[in-house]
């Protein structure tokens, strides 16, 4: 295999805020399925992912769980980094920007733009949307006056802050997007940039902040946090030895990367932001960005607020890893969002996996065995329609590269698809059961059957980037070291005299209305479980005034308050309801409230609720708290309230 020089490669860094959900999982995997295909062809591929730990956002949620910053983002890169290995990703690096190395390298490029006059010192002043860590002015929020990206509330923020001159470099950037082509892609992303944030003029953007302090600080003034801008998207060269005091000998050979692979909802950030600094910086710029389309659960965006999450390790549970990868990378289109529901996974993996695919696989193996005790036979006897099996095979290899080159991989997997379509046709049209009635026909059916089991060896080589270990078995039931990617650049590569391993399935059917009723079932179940916990009450039916009174609301002082054993969302609270006994009530609020924020608070309990046991703990009665979308507010009541009013 000739060496095809560095290829580098990365995803977006996830953030470390929650456990991501498998629309999230299909950037590593896509990043993945490209970097394996890249390896094959002879690439001295380097693959880095990794984690975003710092931000207002971290410090909040890790003050809600009663924990520290650093203690949260560790549980949740382990759970991110968890899912990559899960989805047997091959990264060569994963990077967190807690890492002592990039925190340090990030503080120097600060000092190095600050030195050097393309970032200087401001106030800020405009509406911040803490999800998304971002200002915007009235003009860019949506019709509800909410952030654009996210559409979560905005609040007026004022504070002193670093600012990075964007303007400074507009027309450099302008320039430089106009005469590379292939920087923005695809082609869409590009005129958005250009024609609705470069040409109507760059404002310098905030690269600092002093509301919270989990962040990266400013060496020279320590009021400052280094904001997400810089500290995020630096990860990309300082994960490979950047630094401005002299970089690495790994940076100088990998640096510029080939391609970022990104979500179309940060394109802004990785075309504008971050081409800026390395102008600043004076470094090269990256090659390409790919901003892929989101994944979608039917037609809507995941969200724990609407009960549509899927995770990665329940569907491999099920599934199995590869089908989990065939489906994302198969079913998401180059340009538009994709979507995902049980329904269409299942279809698609008795259709295209345990049919098309494993059938194939399954019953060339087992007619090689029955007819020639597994001995591969010469190619001697062929006639004019093998010439099309080999016409498209040779095609396939094509195709399949022409797509990755364009990043279409759902196309490239229709194109293997094909092959195996027309190699199940082939076993019709030949009928080598027929031939092996006829004595005077051995050599014909030997010259089938190796055209059918050369196709698959071209089937089994090319499923590598998508289905690495299914691939590894169809090699192994062909039994043959012929399985590297320049084999294929001639049909003929299996030798006859040798012989094939044994038929084993590679993927059974599922019953589709079974399996459905049963992941929809669970899903409900764990929705139902977590509303338990909070008191959710969307939905209820309409009640009249006498079954509204037999439900008894009174005010209770929260006395004591600590986390339950065994339980990720439970928290332990004793409160005073003013009967002169402590009542116990168990509440699923843990994610959003650290037990010291709630010790002295009056809330609204349920009083007359029944018993129950949740993880040992025998809770009486309820606190009421609100869903709102991926949060939970408790309802605390004023102050001056006794305990033990009743709420009517």
């Amino acid at each position: 295999m000739s060496d095809k020089g560095k290829f580098y490669i990365t995803t977006a860094i996830a953030y470390t805020s929650r456990k991501p959900h498998i629309g999230n999982s299909y950037e590593i995997v896509l990043t993945d399925a490209i970097a394996r295909y890249k390896r094959m062809l002879g690439y001295d591929v380097y693959f880095l992912t990794g984690t975003d730990e710092h931000g207002q956002k971290i410090e909040e949620y890790a003050k809600k769980a009663g924990v520290t910053p650093k203690e949260y983002v560790d549980k949740v890169a382990g759970e991110i980094r968890g899912i990559c290995d899960s989805l047997n990703t091959t990264y060569d690096k994963f990077i967190r920007t807690t890492d002592d190395y990039h925190e340090k390298a990030v503080q120097k490029i600060f000092k190095k733009l600050y030195d050097q006059g393309d970032i200087y010192k401001s106030e800020y002043e405009g509406l911040y949307c803490t999800p998304c860590e971002s200002f915007w002015t009235e003009s860019q929020l949506d019709e509800n006056g909410c952030c654009p990206t996210c559409h979560s509330e905005v609040k007026k923020a004022k504070e002193e802050a670093y600012f990075l001159r964007l303007s400074k470099y507009q027309k450099q950037l302008e320039e430089y997007i106009e005469s590379n082509d292939k920087f923005i892609y695809p082609e869409a992303r590009k005129n958005e940039m250009l024609n609705n944030f470069i040409r109507p003029g760059l404002q310098d953007l905030c690269v600092s902040r002093t509301s919270f302090k989990w962040g990266i600080p400013v060496t020279f003034d320590d009021k400052h946090v280094i904001y997400v801008w810089i500290d995020a998207l630096s990860n990309y060269i300082t994960a490979i030895g950047y630094d401005p005091d002299g970089s690495s000998e790994l940076y100088k050979k990998y640096w510029p990367a080939d391609v970022h692979i990104i979500g179309k909802d940060i394109v802004r950030f990785h075309t504008i932001y971050w081409p800026i600094m390395l102008m600043a910086l004076g470094e090269p710029l990256p090659k390409q960005v790919y901003g892929h389309p989101w994944l979608l659960f039917g037609e809507d965006k995941m969200s724990k607020s609407k009960g549509n999450v899927i995770y990665a390790d329940d569907l491999i549970e099920e599934f199995g890893v590869d089908a989990v990868r065939y489906y994302l990378l198969s079913e998401m289109p180059h340009a538009s969002d994709g979507s995902i529901s049980y329904a269409t996974l299942i279809e698609r993996y008795n259709s295209d996996l345990a049919n098309t695919i494993g059938n194939l696989v399954n019953r060339t193996i087992a007619m090689q065995q029955k007819y020639f005790d597994g001995v591969i036979q010469t190619n001697d006897a062929a006639e004019p329609i093998d010439d099309e099996i080999k016409a498209l095979a040779l095609k396939t290899l094509g195709d399949v590269d022409r797509c990755f080159n364009e990043y279409k991989i759902a196309d490239s997997i229709e194109c293997i698809l094909t092959l195996a379509r027309r190699l199940n046709k082939y076993i019709d049209e030949t009928m080598p059961w027929a031939l092996a009635k006829d004595e005077d026909k051995k050599a014909r059916l030997g010259a089938v059957l190796y055209n059918l089991l050369e196709g698959i060896r071209y089937l089994a080589i090319l499923l590598k980037p998508y289905m690495p270990d299914t691939s590894d078995k169809i090699i192994a039931q062909l039994n043959t070291d012929r399985s590297d990617y320049d084999s294929l650049l001639n049909f003929g590569g299996l030798k006859a005299g040798d012989k094939v391993g044994q038929a084993s399935v590679l993927f059974s059917r599922i019953d589709a209305d079974k399996l459905i009723e049963e992941l929809i079932a669970k899903q409900k179940a764990q929705q139902t479980e977590e509303k338990k916990l909070i008191g959710d009450i969307s939905g209820a039916p309409k009640i009249d005034i006498d079954e509204f009174a037999k439900v008894e609301f009174r005010v209770a002082e929260i006395k004591a308050c600590e986390p339950v054993k065994n339980s990720k969302k439970l928290l332990k609270l004793t409160l005073d309801d003013g009967s002169g006994t402590d009542r116990t009530v168990a509440s699923g609020i843990s994610p959003w409230y650290a037990p010291d924020d709630l010790i002295g608070k009056k809330v609204a309990v349920v009083a007359n609720l029944k018993t129950a046991v949740l993880c040992g703990v025998e809770s009486n009665g309820m606190i009421l708290a609100a869903d709102c979308g991926d949060t939970v507010k408790v309802l605390f009541v004023d102050s001056d309230m006794p305990n033990g009013a009743k709420i009517r």
